[in-house]
């Protein structure tokens, strides 16, 4: 049955417009995105691995987020942009479901990651004294490896029950990619499964990551206030401010996306929130982490 549904069953993503003279600026803008992504964090990764300074927990994670933006907009990337130059958004059934895979894992383990990240700044601000024996490489690499396998592990559910779904031979996604909540839209069977995924990813996932991370940064920001000198709270509220800055605007565009009455955001608005949590975050995060840190900007010089 599955594999008839694999041959016979393709959608076709809508894009962001069927208006010709939109085409052409929309794939150079997808283009130059992803060029820029690629280039900026294949550059951060190039710097961290060559610098011994760089050779700390932080810039290890941070080596890792660079690798997670490059193939989370890698999984979406290319289809989009050659749907702008071809105006084709045809898709197989199995093409779908392996972007939506590829897609949710990655999306899952960025949240692993940031968390990750997170404890290691509350280590780094609140027990500065004791960060490299409880950050130590040990414990780096399995929590970088338990973020990895996490987020594919996450996404097991999602792909399991939109393969089990009925579908009409032809079906479009109003969305650019092949997202959860368009395919349950294309379904003619019942949703309640696929419903149900993304009502425990949601709150689950989305919220333990949020709820983990907020806490780390309370007890960051307590401790930073009881700093007497105003220079030691600068120099402790530096170690963070780019984590938390790039923390900041992921969680905000995600409850703003995923946590807003479905009437009150229209599936426009949807695409272009999408766009900014999965495309320009990826490209702002070597940005952010490089002109914010002199470590980073002294490495640069040197190579």
């Amino acid at each position: 049955m599955l594999q008839n549904r694999t041959n016979t069953v393709k959608f076709f993503i809508v894009g962001f417009s069927d208006v010709p003279d939109l085409q052409i600026p929309l794939f150079l803008f997808f283009l130059l995105v992803y060029l820029m992504t690629i280039m900026g964090n294949m550059i951060l990764i190039l710097l961290i691995s060559c610098s011994p300074t760089l050779n700390t927990p932080m810039y290890f994670f941070l080596c890792n987020l660079s690798a997670l933006d490059i193939v989370y907009t890698t999984v979406t990337s290319p289809k989009l942009i050659y749907i702008c130059a071809t105006n084709d958004g045809s898709i197989t059934f199995t093409g779908c479901v392996i972007q939506l895979f590829f897609f949710v894992a990655f999306w899952n383990t960025e949240y692993f990651l940031l968390t990750a990240m997170s404890y290691d700044r509350y280590v780094a601000v609140c027990k500065p004294l004791h960060y490299t024996m409880i950050m130590n490489q040990r414990l780096c690499t399995i929590t970088a490896v338990g973020t990895w396998v996490g987020g594919m592990l996450g996404a097991i559910a999602s792909t399991i029950v939109v393969s089990i779904a009925t579908y009409s031979p032809s079906n479009e996604l109003n969305h650019f990619y092949c997202d959860i909540k368009a395919l349950e839209k294309a379904a003619i069977s019942d949703t309640t499964s696929i419903q149900t995924v993304i009502l425990v990813q949601g709150t689950l996932l989305v919220m333990t990551a949020f709820v983990l991370t907020l806490i780390s940064y309370i007890y960051i920001i307590s401790t930073i206030l009881k700093i007497q000198s105003k220079m030691g709270k600068y120099k402790a509220f530096s170690t963070c401010a780019s984590h938390l800055s790039v923390v900041s605007c992921f969680y905000i565009l995600i409850f703003d996306l995923y946590f807003r009455p479905k009437s009150a955001i229209s599936l426009n608005q949807g695409k272009v929130l999408t766009v900014l949590y999965a495309y320009i975050i990826p490209l702002l995060n070597p940005v952010v982490y490089s002109f914010r840190n002199k470590d980073v900007k002294e490495a640069f010089k040197k190579l």
